[in-house]
């Protein structure tokens, strides 16, 4: 059952670019996550939010990644991220051109 998480939070910056940079290793940590088939990266400088839409195989790994991913956020002084889960409703998703 594909699964898709939202995590959101109180974010100061860095944006875009320097984000990009400051960001790079810990991309290429989440790309090896089991069970990930894709993660969206979001940024809003006006409302300062900042978090990331994630696809997984499985709710397994989505939790996996969960359970790893909140300790990593409270590391970087996000105590209390919110976070959404969805199981996906892929004919719905595919009609709509989800890139599934």
């Amino acid at each position: 059952m594909t699964t898709l998480l939202q995590f959101d939070f109180g974010f100061d910056g860095p944006w875009g670019a320097d984000l990009e940079a400051a960001c790079r290793d810990l991309a290429a940590d989440i790309s090896a996550q089991p069970g990930l088939i894709w993660k969206l990266w979001g940024e809003n400088r006006d409302t300062r939010r900042s978090g990331g839409v994630y696809l997984f195989e499985t709710p397994q790994a989505a939790d996996a990644y969960v359970a790893k991913h909140t300790p990593r956020l409270a590391a970087f002084g996000v105590a209390d991220p919110g976070l959404s889960r969805f199981t996906l409703n892929l004919p719905l998703s595919r009609a709509t051109r989800a890139p599934l």
